[in-house]
């Protein structure tokens, strides 16, 4: 058969290939000729092109590029590249700690640090601690050769030990007929045998296991301590944590771009560490020394505190600096990642149980996790803080578990329209809850009431020789039982035109005197400045709550005077993001500790507070004692009284000067308002407005008391008429 050679053209850069193509057979022969078409092979074209070798490289970067725009095969390429550094990065991790431990370097690195800042002292300090370490290191070392012995001994003796309990066991066997004398070492042998059978089909496993087991160990080491490049990082690296240890905190505090860090870790000179990193509570807590020039005030402000929380790897709420014993001393608290995100937790006493004032009442935990209460007995409380921060909802918790106390009165005020205490009502000997005048006239009264409460239990105090109300006596059913009394928005009180003069003098003088007499007054404001509450309240509640403030004015009338320029700043606390936590003084021996308070809801559908006061009232009912203070009469406000009848029973039968009467009517009718502000010149137009004229002597009015006494003959006789 012929192969043809068809006309059709070659492609522009093929050759001919002639007409006809024979193709020779094994034996000599010659195939016939086939028709077809021949399609030739392309070949490079080398004549004005590039080499191979070129294009080759040219396709490999066209494919990178083209693999660069796929965003899967750029994030499996990351990660995978992110996998092998954070091997390698926990393997490098793991030597330097080896390291360290081998050459004392924690130790090192704080002598040099001291040297550099030119504490003697400091350096005193850590050349005598890696004095120490290395002694304890030798005496460990020392101690080997005879512990290496001491096993021998042991492994010795327990190998003759068995040999004697095999032979004396075999010889039992033997003498009883109950088996031959190797009966017993046979079977030793026999579980010998498995025991190394099973380790050897053990082994293999292990063996397999170890390798992947160390390389996810070196990962996992590598990724506590950070990605080293950020292109490295992808969105699942979000939630990563990073060990906080003395390199985090250098590398953290020379990310605040302050000069003098800056400069000193260029030294390669470490960090003097007061306290090294160290587990505290749900987080980690060190003090640092600061290089000269730079104080930890400086870092506690909210721009730098946010840029070391980043630095950190944590949010801002979770990184709290403060200043220590020095102004160059930095104590620097960092919690675990995501542990302040639950807050306190839920109230402890949900479910069951009942509390007793004497002992104190849950309120939340530290940051660190540990769990505080809030003093009841002999103290009183002021809360505050920029609104929608917590402030109610403390108030709220403080008075929650007061209610829990079977003994315990409770009093409630708000001078505003407002649910958060709407539910506390039926467990209340008082509550007054809007912000109209006649409400606020309530207050007033109510607090009048309370205020001769205190007297009262001054006198029961000295009837019993008792300097404060005990638990004995308040459980003794002889009226000094514990009072919970909430003034809540106090500022509204304190501010009113008419009655808050005299709410803010009560107020002081029950904070003063009640707190040894079982009476505990919690003033809740959004407003603690000098114009809204009064000093002496702020200077006589013991216990502080600062929420989120926003001058140090306002900070120091929660936590004292002094508080802010001490350190202890509630400023520091951000809106919003630190909702739910407060500084506190008072609760533990701190001069003032970060609180996260536990959440009492109120919500309908989702009312917390009801199952308490229902489960209280029940055990109540059961002990038979009743709600204390309830059923009591309320004290009255005063609706009118009659002037001329006041005066009369003022002037008796004198006659005294109408400037010096106003006083006497105050003392004669205290609740009256009209009188608290009345004065002589007004005094004497009232009476004209009635038809009697004061005689004028001297220009002075003097008012006698025979004028009075006809004026009320003469109007009993005008109203007899009338009848």
């Amino acid at each position: 058969m012929t192969l043809h050679h068809t006309p059709d053209p070659l492609p522009e850069d093929g050759d001919s290939m002639g007409e006809l193509v024979r193709f020779p057979l094994r034996d000599g022969g010659e195939a016939e000729p086939l028709e077809g078409t021949v399609v030739p092979r392309a070949l490079p074209d080398t004549s004005d092109g590039p080499a191979p070798l070129v294009r080759l490289l040219g396709q490999a970067v066209e494919h990178a590029v083209r693999l660069r725009d796929d965003e899967r095969a750029v994030r499996l390429t990351r990660s995978a590249l992110g996998v092998t550094v954070a091997i390698g990065q926990g393997g490098h991790s793991w030597l330097v700690r080896a390291w360290d431990a081998l050459t004392l370097g924690a130790y090192r690195r704080q002598i040099r640090a001291a040297e550099a800042m030119g504490d003697r002292a400091a350096l005193a300090e850590w050349m005598d601690r890696k004095q120490q370490a290395a002694d304890r290191r030798h005496t460990r070392l020392a101690a080997l050769p005879g512990l290496a012995l001491g096993l021998a001994k042991v492994g010795a003796g327990g190998v003759a030990a068995t040999g004697v309990v095999l032979l004396g066991t075999s010889t039992l066997v033997w003498a009883t007929g109950a088996g031959e004398f190797l009966t017993v070492p046979t079977a030793a042998g026999t579980l010998l045998r498995w025991v190394f059978d099973a380790v050897a089909f053990g082994i293999s496993p292990a063996l397999t296991v170890a390798p992947v087991a160390l390389v996810w160990a070196a990962w996992r080491e590598g990724r506590r301590r950070g990605a080293p490049v950020s292109w490295l990082n992808t969105n699942a690296d979000a939630d990563v944590d990073v060990t906080i240890d003395e390199t985090t905190i250098a590398r953290a505090l020379g990310s605040l771009r302050i000069p003098q860090i800056n400069a000193y870790l260029k030294q390669g000179l470490p960090l003097q560490f007061l306290v090294t990193a160290r587990r505290d509570g749900r987080g980690t807590y060190a003090e640092v020394r600061l290089p000269l020039g730079v104080t930890a005030e400086e870092i506690c402000l909210p721009q730098k505190r946010a840029k070391l929380s980043a630095g950190l790897y944590r949010a801002v709420k979770e990184t709290w600096p403060a200043v220590g014993g020095d102004a160059g001393i930095l104590k620097l608290w960092v919690a675990d990642k995501g542990a302040l995100a639950e807050g306190a937790g839920p109230y402890p006493l949900l479910e069951d149980g009942f509390t007793d004032v004497f002992q104190g009442l849950p309120y939340g935990k530290t940051l660190r996790g540990d769990p505080i209460v809030v003093p009841f007995i002999g103290r009183n409380t002021l809360v505050g803080g920029l609104p929608d921060q917590g402030k109610s909802s403390a108030a709220r918790v403080i008075m929650g578990g007061a209610c829990l106390d079977p003994t315990a009165e409770l009093r409630i005020w708000v001078p505003d329209a407002n649910y958060d205490f709407e539910v506390f009502k039926r467990r209340c000997s008082r509550y007054v809850m809007g912000a109209e005048d006649e409400k606020i006239e309530q207050i007033l009264y109510d607090l009048r009431e309370l205020h001769a409460e205190v007297q009262k239990r001054g006198e029961l105090l000295v009837q019993h020789r008792e300097p404060e109300v005990t638990r004995k006596l308040a459980s003794a059913g002889i009226g000094m039982h514990p009072i919970a009394a909430l003034l809540e928005e106090a500022h509204v009180a304190f501010q009113h035109k008419e009655f808050g003069e005299e709410i803010a003098e009560l107020a002081i003088s029950i904070v003063k005197l009640g707190r040894k007499r079982g009476i505990h007054l919690i003033v809740s404001t959004q407003a603690p400045t000098k114009d809204s509450m009064p000093r002496d309240i702020t200077r006589n509640c013991s216990n502080g709550i600062a929420f989120a403030v926003s001058d140090h004015v306002a900070n120091d009338a929660l936590l004292g005077q002094g508080a802010y320029r001490g350190g202890h700043r509630a400023t520091e606390l951000i809106v919003g993001v630190d909702k739910g936590t407060a500084l506190v003084k008072g609760f533990s021996g701190q001069r003032s500790e970060m609180v996260q308070a536990h959440f009492l809801s109120v919500a309908e559908g989702n009312d917390q507070v009801t199952p308490l006061i229902d489960r209280v009232l029940a055990e109540i009912e059961r002990l038979g004692t009743g709600i204390p203070g309830k059923g009591r009469p309320a004290p009255q406000v005063e609706t009118a009284r009659d002037l001329l009848e006041d005066l009369a029973a003022v002037l008796g039968s004198q006659t005294i000067r109408a400037a010096d009467v106003p006083a006497l009517l105050r003392e004669h009718a205290p609740r009256w308002v009209p009188y608290r502000t009345l004065t002589g010149k007004q005094l004497v137009a009232d009476l004209a407005d009635l038809g009697i004229k004061v005689p004028s002597t001297g220009n002075q009015w003097k008012i006698p008391p025979e004028l009075i006494q006809q004026a009320l003959i003469q109007r009993q006789a005008d109203d007899e008429e009338t009848e």
